[in-house]
């Protein structure tokens, strides 16, 4: 598992009719802040803030199709060349990071490979980087460009 240090959350959220919106700086759109949104938010800023990823090579929730069935990526982050590098699953926080997460992560990776995979669910953290057929665990959070 991987320490995730958060930075302080520095987001503009507001109320409209009777739902919470939260202000994503990335997509530069409203979007409703459920709990899953809230980790998925909290992650993003992780990457821009505290491992300096820049912002402008961050996809989130694009649609990927699997064979006939359109499924969304939570986070995609691209190298330097704008090619796919790391993919991030996020859960909500009550979620249990199994390998059922893990398998549809790996069933995203199928539409996009990209050299490292990460799953969180705000609380916890893993971290793999592809060999070959192989993964490999991290005990670290990659750099961006490594």
């Amino acid at each position: 598992m991987i320490s995730v240090n958060y930075p302080d959350p520095d987001f503009r959220v507001k109320t409209q009719e009777g739902k919470d919106y939260l202000f994503d700086p990335v997509r530069k759109k409203w979007v409703v802040l459920t709990p899953e949104e809230w980790v998925r938010q909290n992650f993003v800023q992780y990457l821009i803030r505290e491992k300096d990823y820049p912002d402008a090579l961050i996809g989130i929730e694009k649609q990927i199709l699997l064979g006939e069935l359109k499924k969304r990526f939570d986070i995609l982050v691209y190298d330097g060349n704008h090619q796919p590098w790391m993919m991030i699953e996020c859960k909500e926080m009550n979620v249990m990071l199994d390998e059922g997460v893990l398998e549809q992560l790996l069933r995203y990776n199928i539409s996009i490979p990209v050299k490292y995979l990460v799953i969180t669910n705000g609380r916890h953290c893993y971290a793999w980087r592809r060999d070959y057929s192989e993964l490999v665990s991290l005990s670290e959070f990659p750099w961006h460009g490594e």
